[in-house]
């Protein structure tokens, strides 16, 4: 091991490293262009078998890029998408990228490193980065947009530039060391250890965008929200944001397990999906999505007296089609992904007789991060990490959330030799949370 890494997993004292050179390798999950094709039609696309921990090139630094030695990482869905190559290779992401020549020609490699979520440390800062310096403790934003594109500066999320780092790009998170610019960062809450910080801002921003910002649903005092997958990362975070805003949250999930932390969470009406029977089909026929939907509907009521406001989906095919019949007339569907699958459908005259809207949601822009990553520092929002591997098994950890078996966030250890480190306040850590009663935090140690 190099000497910046040693110090840097040592915890040493900035002045000890900062003039110590970057390794020219680093230890890196990536997926490789070789393995595109090794999956048959109808084969089971086992992440495992594509994501591949081993040593990378150093890529060199562009003007407003800076070096982040990582921390801790986590696993996102987009992350499953990629080692399964599917809907599309993200290789042809990074040819697109490559084409523009400079500095995006280096995205264009054989391999390509992911992982979409880092907290970490700043090693080196590129000659035109102002507001960084070596020895932050940063959380790293999923977006990178393109400062000098027009759109870019009225909603990052609107320029055509806009991509997600480590999944269009090249030189993710799930790393010992990362390439991000400068405009990804935020300060690491102090109160945090590296792998609860690395568990929160994508999916935690992704829902305050989604259901928060005048961008999304804007939910307000008194609004009844159902949350499919409420016990997911996005889940987990959405169930927190309606309670913060006086809303009344319906989480729906699949397991007791998963329902038992809904509860402990002070989710108000948890409904298992499976004992509604709404697990029978993945792709419903209209005549099952009525019926399904009158099911869900009527759990609801018995619960509650009234219909949601609000549905927040990004389970897609299989449940989009309930959401928009089950949401109130006048009411809104918020979605950001689909990991059931893309092709949705659902009964039009559901939507448009009864004056219900649609609102595409992605990701969230700088501002919203930095206003979702205020409300952890503040103690607003707690992680849900639950589960944490070592950097060399993250095959195992993307599967879990593949097969759909995790609760919360699956964290990833990168630089840090074990969990529990990186917390610089331990007096707030712990005034905010005096017994540690978040039902989803780690409860073992990173897996051997």
């Amino acid at each position: 091991m190099d000497a910046l890494t040693e110090a840097l997993q040592a915890d040493a004292p900035t002045s000890e490293w900062e003039g110590l050179s970057p390794p020219s390798s680093y230890l890196a999950a990536h997926l490789r262009a070789e393995d595109m094709d090794r999956f048959a039609p109808g084969e089971e696309r086992d992440v495992r078998t594509t994501l591949h921990v081993d040593t990378v090139p150093m890529p060199e630094l562009a003007p407003d890029e800076v070096l982040v030695a990582v921390m801790a990482s986590s696993i996102n869905y987009n992350t499953v998408w990629s080692a399964t190559f599917e809907p599309v290779p993200t290789f042809s992401f990074l040819q697109r990228l490559g084409r523009q020549g400079g500095f995006a020609s280096r995205h264009d490699q054989p391999y390509h490193v992911v992982g979409s979520d880092a907290a970490g440390v700043v090693v080196r800062a590129g000659a035109g980065v102002r507001r960084w310096a070596a020895g932050d403790h940063v959380v790293v934003s999923c977006v990178q947009v393109d400062d000098q594109e027009p759109a870019t500066h009225a909603d990052g999320m609107m320029g055509a530039e806009q991509r997600i780092w480590g999944y269009e790009t090249n030189f993710g998170g799930l790393a010992h060391y990362a390439v991000v610019r400068a405009s990804q960062l935020l300060p690491k809450p102090t109160h945090l250890t590296w792998e609860e910080a690395a568990s929160v801002l994508l999916t935690a921003a992704t829902s305050y965008r989604m259901l928060v910002s005048d961008k999304g649903a804007r939910i307000k005092q008194g609004d009844i929200v159902l949350i499919w997958g409420a016990a997911g990362g996005l889940g987990g975070y959405a169930l927190q944001m309606v309670k913060n805003a006086g809303g009344i949250a319906v989480g729906v999930v699949g397991s007791e397990r998963k329902a038992e932390a809904l509860r402990q969470l002070g989710c108000d009406v948890v409904i298992n999906r499976a004992e509604l029977g709404l697990d029978a089909a993945n792709d419903p026929t209209p005549e099952q999505t009525i019926e399904l939907g009158k099911r869900l509907g009527r759990a609801v009521r018995d619960a509650l007296g009234e219909d949601p406001h609000v549905v927040f989906d990004y389970v897609g095919k299989a449940t989009f089609g309930l959401s928009v019949f089950v949401v109130r007339r006048g009411g809104t569907v918020v979605t950001c992904g689909s990991s059931t699958g893309y092709d949705h459908h659902f009964d039009n005259r559901y939507l448009w007789m009864n004056l219900k809207r649609i609102v595409g949601s992605h990701a969230a822009n700088l501002q919203e991060q930095w206003e979702c990553n205020r409300l952890f520092q503040l103690g607003r929002l707690t992680p849900v990490l639950s589960d944490v591997y070592p950097l060399e098994k993250v095959g195992e950890a993307a599967a879990l959330v593949q097969r759909n078996e995790h609760l919360g966030k699956v964290g990833v250890l990168c630089l840090a030799p074990e969990p529990g480190l990186g917390v610089t306040d331990p007096e707030r850590r712990l005034a905010l949370d005096p017994e540690g009663k978040n039902p989803f935090a780690a409860r073992r140690p990173a897996r051997a």
